[in-house]
């Protein structure tokens, strides 16, 4: 009996890989190992969970087990894989040995964490999983003041998501406004002052420095010298990919697992896949980059012949009170075409030869969003 294909993971990109496998009727054996529970689940919902008020539990699509019936796959939860051995073609979890005709890492990113002093620096949350928030969710539940470490795409979804529950919430980031890795200033402002209506406190331009305990919750000093006493503290400073397997095989690394337009690492057989994976130089994290990376990579598992090439594509940032949607890209030397409204703000963005790259809409005016996405996918 040959070996099966071997995926490590069991998030949206392992999941989207196997269901894309099975769409096209292979019936090629699959295994997959998993640190946590293995069950299905929405990631992008997690940005909701305060205001539906829902647990862990409620976010669950499908079991382990009934994933595991209705795709064909044979899951292997709470195990963590130890190494692999790419001479033997075969990996080690529990002291058990695991051999794989081919194998794909999809083992995901974890939430950065800067490094903090003080006596409670541990204590700070994260959610970036299901796992993560089912681990957290009684303790946010029961905290009223909250501070949340970073201001990009994760923690202003987080921040209007606590603030609607009715939460206190401050956010500290280190950059001089908010998402500003996704947006130019003039587009994050109008964000900014949404922000403050809601009652979301801001401190830009610092970071937190130290953590210690008292008698009320939590002391947190920032660089600016400011204390502020909160009840907990979340971290979405940035994702970190998990490329630890992929270092000790010897595979190629650089802030992701490096990979071709067929998704290939550097060791044959191997793949890598979602958000440890690099490609061109970026790792992308959207859903977008994901699904269409597994459609390749499953074409690549059939041996068809097939290459990655990314469309100009648009990010949706989950905010409710706050429509915000972006797309193609846009740079430090982008002449920019902005137009402000009661209803929102339209930004184009132009390069040096006047071809449309990218734009930013917000609130009322994001149905612009298609049309502007096929303009710049015409514009390449």
């Amino acid at each position: 009996m040959s070996a099966p294909l071997i995926i490590i993971g069991s998030g949206f990109a392992a999941y989207q890989l196997i269901k894309t496998l099975r769409r096209q009727q292979s019936d090629i054996a699959i295994q997959v190992i998993t640190t946590d529970a293995g069950d299905e689940y929405n990631k992008p919902d997690l940005s909701h969970v305060f205001t539906r008020n829902q647990s862990a539990n409620d976010l669950v699509a499908l079991s382990s087990a009934m994933f595991s019936e209705q795709y064909q796959v044979s899951l292997i939860p709470h195990t963590r894989v130890e190494s692999i051995d790419t001479q033997a073609r075969c990996v080690m979890a529990n002291g058990q040995r695991y051999p794989y005709s081919k194998l794909v890492l999809a083992t995901g990113a974890q939430t950065f964490i800067p490094t903090v002093a003080g006596n409670a620096a541990a204590d700070v949350l994260t959610l970036n999983s299901l796992q993560e928030y089912r681990d957290a969710q009684q303790r946010i539940a029961q905290s009223e003041r909250i501070l949340i470490m970073g201001g990009g795409l994760i923690g202003v979804e987080l921040a209007m998501d606590l603030i609607a529950a009715g939460k206190q919430v401050r956010i500290v980031e280190t950059h001089s406004h908010m998402l500003a890795n996704l947006m130019p200033h003039f587009v994050a402002s109008s964000l900014e002052q949404h922000l403050l209506k809601e009652g979301v406190k801001m401190e830009f331009t610092s970071h937190v420095t130290a953590i210690n305990r008292n008698p009320r919750g939590l002391v947190v000093s920032t660089a600016q010298g400011r204390i502020h006493e909160v009840d907990c503290i979340i971290s979405a400073a940035g994702l970190s990919p998990n490329t630890r397997l992929a270092k000790q095989a010897g595979i190629a690394v650089n802030v992701g697992v490096l990979v071709d337009k067929q998704l290939k690492t550097s060791v044959a057989d191997i793949y890598a896949l979602g958000d440890c994976a690099e490609i061109d130089g970026k790792v992308m994290s959207f859903l977008q980059p994901i699904v269409l990376s597994a459609n390749i990579l499953a074409k690549q598992l059939l041996s068809e012949p097939a290459e990655l090439n990314l469309p100009a594509m648009m990010v949706k940032v989950k905010t409710p009170n706050y429509p915000i949607q972006l797309g193609g890209h846009f740079s430090a030397t982008s002449n920019w075409q902005v137009n402000f409204t009661t209803q929102g703000l339209t930004a184009k963005a132009y390069n040096s030869e006047q071809k449309l790259t990218g734009f930013v809409v917000t609130r009322d005016c994001v149905n612009q969003a298609f049309p502007l996405l096929r303009e710049v996918q015409l514009a390449q």
